[in-house]
């Protein structure tokens, strides 16, 4: 079996689109954080709690490959899996897909989306490092500071 990752479907609306009718490029690193909170708070750790332990996660790199284009009204899936983890780090991988419609409104009407294999054609490739900060801004160990957090991650690369 292949990996599985979080899959979240999206419909291209006009205005993620520019002037040439495809998708502007700026948008789908929107999609990769969309991918990326769904994904965490299916995990059960959702940003509000994570803030509320008074701890950040910023972005210290993106990296973005595109393939192909995606255009008005198309029906595309992000997958996102945490690639990488330590105490103090955490990435992220993703991969932007064309699907078909429907394949979009099956999924839509199950509602599931953990542990999918990846379908459709590959749009766009990527990922994102981040650090957990405290709220002085300085690196904080999240096995330490919350542990609980830190065993849903493992958990959750284990389901990979």
């Amino acid at each position: 079996m292949d990996e599985t990752w979080h899959e979240h479907l999206l419909r291209v609306y006009y205005k993620d689109t520019d002037q040439m009718g495809v998708v502007h490029h700026g948008n789908y690193v929107n999609w990769f954080e969309m991918g990326r909170t769904e994904m965490m708070q299916e995990a059960g750790i959702a940003y509000s709690d994570i803030e509320d332990l008074g701890l950040l996660l910023p972005v210290l790199n993106l990296d973005i490959n595109y393939h192909k284009s995606a255009a008005y009204n198309e029906c595309v899936a992000v997958y996102t899996k945490i690639g990488h983890y330590t105490p103090i780090k955490l990435q992220f991988d993703y991969e932007v897909r064309k699907i078909d419609e429907e394949r979009f409104l099956a999924q839509k009407v199950s509602g599931e989306g953990a542990g999918k294999e990846k379908e459709g054609e590959l749009l766009v490739s990527g990922s994102t490092l981040h650090m957990w900060l405290n709220k002085k801004w300085k690196p904080a160990r999240i096995d330490k500071t919350a542990p609980d957090i830190f065993e849903r991650i493992k958990r959750e690369v284990s389901n990979q």
